[in-house]
């Protein structure tokens, strides 16, 4: 019976000896930088109870249309869910308050009117965000705060 040397299973499995020792080091220091930095620590989370909406005050955002008297307008806006509305031959000034607890709205309104000056203003928490103003007959104009 032929004996095996350890000499030459190393020549034959050089590869894998190499591999094996490379892991080893590798996950060594691995748990080493875990100790180090903490973190093996338990990691806190928030529970549900504690993901309730409380660090926002409602926010009032108010859209305005103005115009020449007697003049109307269609006018069209994004509601607090984001869902377009539209209302025909509005008599101008006509106004809309929303009142929200997100604490991002994307305010956008747009309107066309009859007469021959047309504005429109979005204001939030009593802060004018946004005001524009046309003096083009059947004006169009539109009003938008991206972070309202």
């Amino acid at each position: 019976m032929q004996g095996i040397s350890v000499g030459s299973l190393v020549k034959r499995r050089w590869t894998v000896i190499v591999a094996v020792l490379v892991v080893a080091v590798v996950a060594f220091t691995v748990s080493r930088l875990h100790a180090i930095f903490g973190s093996d620590n338990e990691v806190s989370r928030p529970s549900a109870d504690t993901l309730e909406n409380t660090g926002y005050n409602p926010k009032r955002v108010l859209f305005e249309v103005f115009g020449s008297p007697g003049s109307v307008a269609t006018i069209n806006y994004l509601d607090i869910d984001a869902q377009p509305q539209r209302a025909e031959d509005v008599p101008l000034p006509w106004s809309q308050t929303l009142v929200t607890d997100d604490p991002t709205l994307f305010a956008d309104l747009r309107a066309q009117g009859d007469g021959d000056y047309i504005g429109c203003r979005i204001t939030v928490n009593g802060v004018v965000k946004d005001e524009r103003s046309t003096d083009n007959v059947n004006g169009y104009i539109a009003c938008l705060d991206k972070s309202a």
